[in-house]
């Protein structure tokens, strides 16, 4: 009974220590002209719809929860938000190629219709992420025509 006394002091511990180590924190005062709204006039709808749904994990503007200064979910947020962001940045849009831009365009489409975004586990936690049938026609058909302008 002492060892587990021991093993739950020392998981204690090792809990309230690990609240002091500090997380790279994803937030901007500023939005960049090279922002993906900014360059393209995004219509409002499909702004709103997208600011929801995809700014928090792929952008240099994360929304965080009550709960992301919390160890170990705050590493957890940190590590996905920076996945995101390497596969897709939107506040860095414009920096990209013309050929890069149509192949993100066609993996968004690609991903949206197919239900991988957003994920999941991020529609668990923000229900209004989820988009309905209706917002993912809407969203895939302005995001058809803008590849096509490209």
């Amino acid at each position: 009974m002492k060892t587990v006394k021991n093993i739950v002091l020392v998981l204690m511990v090792a809990f309230v220590g690990i609240q002091f180590i500090p997380t790279k924190r994803n937030q901007s005062d500023t939005v960049p002209v090279t922002d993906f709204m900014l360059v393209n006039k995004v219509p409002n709808n499909i702004k709103s719809m997208l600011q929801v749904s995809c700014y928090d994990c792929h952008s240099n503007n994360t929304n965080y929860p009550w709960y992301n200064k919390m160890q170990p979910i705050a590493w957890f947020l940190e590590g996905h938000i920076n996945e995101g962001k390497a596969e897709l940045n939107f506040s860095e849009w414009d920096s990209l190629s013309n050929r890069r831009k149509l192949s993100k365009l066609r993996s968004i489409i690609k991903q949206i219709e197919s239900d991988k975004m957003p994920l999941e586990f991020y529609i668990s936690i923000h229900k209004d992420a989820e988009f309905s049938e209706e917002e993912k026609i809407t969203i895939i058909q302005w995001m058809t025509q803008l590849r096509d302008s490209l």
